[in-house]
């Protein structure tokens, strides 16, 4: 083990331009976890109830997936309700059912107080930090978040910032968490919250990587088809910890973790993405063969300088 994901398991109603489908298998730790385990065996954090299907575990399971951290109570299950309309950037929410997310604290085992890499998938920035006191001395940590937590819990986001190494996020929330509508100087004013490095991402048009003194633009993968844009960005953040943690699987390895090997983790995670809205909830992710994420990355080579 190397990699902790924290996040939520959800069971999602999501409404497309195409179509709806209901109680779909989702959530930021789901898609998080499942993108990082093609390329290392995640240690997951996170709650669901007894009316979770069992089928979902086993595919935790499957994936060699740690569930040592999941709490599995009575009650049921988180669930969220959303529509995508247009081209499928603007979303509404329609419900937010927290059940038993509602008091989750996450107690750690005490194997994962020591993994080096961690992905605070989006969540409440008070249960990451909760998550973070629990760690001895991570070597890397990822955060996501999302407009929510800016708009409510803002003191503890600026908290957790000072706390991270990378903060990932889309552009409309840097742009508030900023008050920048320049993205270039929204990640500059993000770097001096605390983060070193900022992953932002502008879905169909890619993600900019900010450190100091130092940019990466890398475009997003074309693609034709997209189902279901849910979870892209759980995906990205899974998918550039994995890469990070399979990078230094060995705990005693001195390699630095430089702009270069980050920039090449910003790309895993972009491909994992474009598994990701392929179809409805983690659906197609969960069907991906590695071969399909070597012919992406070679395309990616083409296209891009990394």
């Amino acid at each position: 083990m190397s990699l902790l994901v924290l996040g939520s398991i959800a069971l999602d109603t999501v409404k497309t331009p195409l179509e709806e489908r209901k109680e779909l298998f989702g959530g930021t730790a789901s898609y998080a976890s499942i993108s990082a385990s093609f390329f290392t065996n995640p240690s997951l954090v996170a709650i669901v109830g007894d009316d979770f299907p069992s089928e979902y575990i086993e595919d935790f399971q499957r994936r060699n997936i740690d569930l040592s951290g999941l709490q599995r109570v009575p009650g049921k299950t988180f669930r969220w309700s959303g529509e995508y309309f247009d081209n499928m950037n603007n979303r509404k929410t329609h419900s937010t059912d927290l059940n038993v997310f509602a008091d989750f604290t996450p107690t750690l085992p005490e194997a994962y107080s020591t993994l080096p890499f961690i992905l605070l998938a989006n969540i409440g920035p008070d249960l990451q930090l909760h998550v973070l006191d629990q760690l001895q001395s991570p070597r890397f940590v990822i955060a996501d978040t999302m407009n929510l937590w800016i708009n409510i819990a803002r003191a503890d986001l600026l908290k957790l910032l000072t706390r991270i190494d990378l903060l990932s996020l889309n552009d409309s929330e840097a742009r508030e968490l900023t008050g920048q509508n320049n993205l270039i100087q929204a990640g500059a004013l993000l770097r001096k919250m605390g983060p070193t490095y900022v992953a932002i991402k502008k879905g169909e048009h890619g993600c900019y990587l900010f450190g100091p003194d130092q940019f990466f633009s890398c475009p997003a993968y074309p693609l034709e088809n997209i189902q279901d844009p849910t979870g892209a960005g759980d995906a990205f953040a899974g998918g550039m910890a994995g890469y990070l943690a399979s990078r230094f699987s060995d705990s005693n390895s001195k390699e630095p973790i430089n702009f270069e090997i980050l920039q090449q983790a910003v790309v895993y995670g972009s491909i994992m993405a474009s598994f990701t809205v392929e179809s409805f909830g983690t659906d197609r992710l969960r069907s991906v063969e590695q071969k399909e994420i070597e012919e992406r990355w070679k395309v990616f080579k083409k296209v891009s300088t990394f």
